[in-house]
């Protein structure tokens, strides 16, 4: 247990993965920091947790795709313990008849796909991770201010105005275009094959609160190839599971200084006379510090550990109207052996797996989720990740991992009358094209976005702490006055996935957090 009279020059509140990362950075610095984590392990959504006997899987995020390299290396992630027990993972769009779709880094294979669809997606691929590129170049460091004259936000901006320049006339412009239009539409343009569509809808819109048709799914398409800017040609499997990325953290965290305790929930940031001087944890001790970076996503930090009393009313409305909806639910269990799914090897089982047959069947089921239902045909992401790691169950036995969209946070009439009804409802979607998983079932545990909320402590259960979309970005997000990682509170800042560059395991919001903390010196 920590010791309260130390002085600390930093506290930061929440040991995800952005909150270690942020700590490091700052321990690096010679700031004494110390790092407060309400649950048991680090690492945030990033868990392994064992939810059936000798059973064990990544609780919510179950890849690694977005690892931003620079952070990789900086925190020295290989030699404290991360591994990757497969990566490059390959997409199989699932067909009910057994002829899937294989989508790899530049190919297609299957589902009756036509040399003009292979030609349309290597062209279609070439120009997106040119419009990724161009964003990357501004997820490292802060969000320019558009306003101010300050240097640093000039030469932001101005390699941004470059790299559009560097585009050409036929991509910027595509790029100007596309940005304010649908996925949907752009599949329409671009492909013929329904699996193709869908799957790559899906990839626009997982974890939010959206469908194919609607606004800003082509930035969360080109947020997520992100990760072919960083080295990643598909997705890739943590040895020990996502809980292991915490674990690597936590010890470049402690080897750089760094004080950690968990089981250590924050009840309450203190505040006197407009400035954090420390918190309040949830048994009643008191830490000071001269500053609070908070990893709590924006609507926990300012509604439940600020107080909107301490704060400003206008700020208050922006904390109020940042849109976080969370629409993805969890879904685990335990296997006695590999379900037989029609038509893959058991090679191919260890890929990537998405039942989402058309674009059309994803914006229906998102329809629901408007209304406070779950959906009766979800979407979903499918992990058998013991083909890879072994160690997550017992010899011979397997777990699969599915993100199910959609489930709304707010279900009409509680989740507690209708979850299992959800979870057999899912399980039998997925016999539809394991004809035998039921008889391999062991056990089952279903996370709602309710669940995750209270698990991960994020605010509706949203995996991103807030929309990936064209108002939550950039100087947008997390709200206009909060988007250079600084509040209105002087000592507090904020290093969550609800800031720039925003959600997935990608590390970057810790690091540019820090970096603006340490360049506005020791009085930041």
């Amino acid at each position: 247990m920590i010791n309260v009279d130390k002085k600390y020059d930093v506290i930061v509140v929440g040991g995800g993965h952005n909150g270690l990362v942020c700590a490091t950075y700052l321990a690096k610095a010679g700031r004494k920091v110390l790092v407060l984590e309400a649950n048991a392990a680090l690492g945030g959504a990033s868990a392994t947790s064992e939810f059936s006997d000798q059973f064990s899987v990544s609780s919510c995020a179950h890849w690694l795709f977005q690892l931003n390299p620079e952070v990789a290396s900086d925190m020295g992630l290989k030699g404290h313990g991360l591994e990757l027990a497969a990566r490059d993972l390959n997409t199989i769009a699932l067909a009910e008849d057994g002829n899937h779709l294989t989508i790899g880094v530049n190919t297609l294979e299957g589902a009756g796909v036509t040399d003009e669809d292979r030609k349309a997606f290597a062209a279609f691929n070439k120009q997106m991770l040119k419009f990724s590129k161009l964003l990357s170049g501004a997820f490292n460091r802060r969000a320019p201010k558009l306003v101010e004259g300050n240097l640093t936000d000039r030469i932001t901006l101005a390699k941004l105005g470059l790299g559009m320049k560097m585009l050409g006339k036929t991509d910027m412009s595509d790029l100007m275009r596309l940005a304010l239009i649908n996925i949907y539409d752009v599949m329409e343009e671009n492909f013929e094959n329904d699996l193709l569509k869908a799957a790559i809808s899906l990839d626009s819109l997982l974890g939010s609160h959206m469908g194919p048709r609607s606004p800003n799914t082509v930035y969360g398409y080109l947020y997520r190839r992100m990760g072919d800017i960083y080295g990643f040609n598909g997705p890739a499997v943590v040895r020990g599971g996502m809980g292991a990325v915490g674990e690597a953290l936590g010890n470049a965290a402690k080897t750089a200084g760094v004080d950690i305790e968990v089981s250590a929930a924050v009840s309450k940031i203190n505040v006197d006379v407009d400035r954090a001087t420390g918190v309040t944890l949830a048994d009643g001790r008191v830490v000071d510090a001269d500053m609070v970076v908070s990893n709590a996503d924006p609507k926990t930090t300012f509604n439940k550990l600020v107080g909107l009393t301490n704060i400003e009313t206008g700020v208050a409305r922006r904390v109020k109207t940042i849109r976080m909806k969370g629409d993805a639910a969890k879904l685990h269990i335990a296997l006695d052996g590999l379900p037989d799914f029609t038509g893959l090897t058991k090679d191919q089982m260890g890929q990537r797996l998405l039942i989402a047959p058309t674009m059309d069947s994803i914006e229906l089921a998102f329809n629901a989720c408007k209304y406070g239902e779950y959906s009766k045909a979800p979407a979903m992401d499918i992990s058998i990740p013991t083909i890879h790691d072994p160690s997550l169950a017992p010899d011979g036995k397997h777990v699969m991992s599915v993100i199910v969209q959609f489930a709304p946070y707010e279900l009409e009439g509680g989740w507690e009358s209708h979850k299992d009804n959800f979870k057999n409802l899912i399980i039998e979607r997925i016999a539809d094209y394991a004809p035998n998983l039921k008889d391999k079932i062991i056990a089952s545990e279903l996370l709602t976005p309710a669940d995750l909320e209270d698990r991960f402590h994020i605010h509706g259960g949203h995996w991103h702490h807030g929309e990936i979309s064209l108002d939550q970005i950039l100087t947008m997000r997390p709200f206009p006055g909060a988007s250079q990682y600084g509040t209105s509170v002087d000592g507090l800042f904020l290093c969550s996935a609800g800031t720039h560059p925003g959600g997935g395991v990608m590390g970057l919001a810790g690091h540019n957090a820090a970096k603006e903390i340490i360049k506005r010196g020791k009085s930041a």
